[in-house]
C-alpha cells in the first residue's frame, strides 16, 4: 500500500505501477505506508 503525501488517500500497487502519481489530486510525492508496530530495543 501507497500513501499520497498532500491528500493523503491510500493508494494501490497497480495505480502506482505505470506512473509514480496519485490518481486523486495529480501529486507525485508518494509515502510507502508502515506498520503502526514499533520495536523494542534493549540499551547496552
Amino acid at each position: 500500500m501507497y500513501k499520497c503525501f498532500s491528500c493523503q488517500q491510500e493508494l494501490d500497487m497497480k495505480d502506482v505501477e505505470k506512473r509514480i502519481i496519485c490518481t486523486y489530486c495529480g501529486s507525485r510525492i508518494i509515502v510507502k505506508k508502515r506498520p503502526n508496530v514499533s520495536k523494542k530495543v534493549k540499551a547496552r
